[in-house]
């Protein structure tokens, strides 16, 4: 674990002052609600906080507090640059090194002279922040913006809003509290925001009570292209740009797909691999049960990383040439795979 110096921090943003927060480039529950619930905190501390986000976030996140008011780096580029030029501070969080906010956006960050502080769960951190808090062993950016909330003495700040959008996001990183990153201090933390006005049954509704007919169809896709590799006890899904567009897929359709493979006995290791034509690569997301690492899996063949039991990366090829070249490394990880 990197911790912060509170003090120091707290001291720096004694004086009310122009702040951005950045979430991910494709953010999820957890990036959204960490992002959202840290402005809502730093408005009452007085400060000009927005939410610059690198791109759209799926339809089912828009319900949350604060969502309406998100600058879109992608859809508002010059207004968006302007508040980072104007920001005394930055925060960046559920990501650790800045080419997780796309190209563009990554070089304009690069280019400011001003304060960085990051707060994120993610392995192998950056050094861009001048204040940093990572631990890997906290399930999901929420949970440690609320411990982050703490250490400034402010929990009594936490209102419904900033209520809400934390559990959002401790929610989905945690699988709906399924994964083994679930820890007792994360229930402790999710009863303490219940107590506060999280709407716990209605969050889970607005998530993942919110499909389509079309979505529904996708699934039925995904699963009917469902590849079982029994030697090595892994599950391969993919879709094609075709195949996307024919469902008319919509930013979020493809969330959780994954975990369908680790649902089937005997597989600890999941993958699915989607096509991109528009960036011309293949977007990969790998699970596994157990001590086999994704992480370090997608970080030595697939330009990605993240978490021990959840990462993502990229393929640059084809999607055929992609899926192809995963089955040819698996048998150098048969004997982890076989634990």
């Amino acid at each position: 674990m990197i911790a912060i110096d509170y003090k120091a921090l707290k001291s720096a943003l004694a004086t009310p002052c122009k702040i951005a927060i950045i979430p991910h480039r494709n953010p999820d529950g957890d990036a959204i609600g960490s992002t959202l619930a840290l402005c809502h905190y730093l408005k009452k501390l007085g400060h000009e906080a927005v939410v610059v986000s690198p791109n759209e976030a799926p339809s089912f996140l828009h319900w949350m507090p604060g969502f309406e008011t998100i600058l879109n780096f992608e859809n508002h580029r010059d207004l968006a640059l302007k508040t980072l030029e104007q920001a005394s501070f930055v925060f960046t969080l559920d990501f650790n090194h800045l080419s997780r906010v796309g190209h563009d956006m990554q070089l304009n960050l690069e280019r400011l002279k001003t304060t960085f502080v990051m707060i994120d769960h993610h392995q192998q951190p950056d050094t861009y922040a001048k204040y940093t808090y990572s631990d890997t062993e906290i399930c999901a950016t929420c949970q440690m913006v609320y411990h982050f909330i703490e250490a400034m003495g402010d929990l009594h700040l936490i209102d419904k809003d900033i209520a809400n959008c934390l559990y959002t996001g401790i929610l989905t990183d945690t699988g709906s509290f399924k994964f083994a990153s679930t820890t007792a201090t994360t229930h402790k933390v999710a009863a303490a925001l219940i107590d506060k006005g999280a709407q716990n049954a209605s969050i889970h509704r607005a998530i993942y009570d919110t499909n389509s007919p079309s979505r529904l169809h996708l699934l039925g896709c995904a699963l009917k292209n469902m590849e079982i590799l029994p030697e090595f006890h892994t599950a391969i899904i993919h879709l094609s740009q075709a195949e996307l567009d024919q469902f008319d897929y919509k930013k979020g359709d493809t969330e959780g797909l994954v975990n369908y493979g680790l649902s089937i006995e005997g597989i600890v290791f999941a993958v699915i691999f989607i096509e991109n034509a528009a960036e011309k690569i293949v977007k990969i997301s790998f699970r596994s049960q157990g001590s086999f690492s994704v992480n370090e899996f997608a970080r030595a063949h697939f330009n990605g990383g993240g978490h021990d039991n959840a990462a993502g990366g990229r393929g640059e090829d084809s999607l055929e040439n992609t899926i192809t070249y995963f089955k040819s490394i698996l048998p150098k990880y048969k004997n982890q795979l076989d634990k």
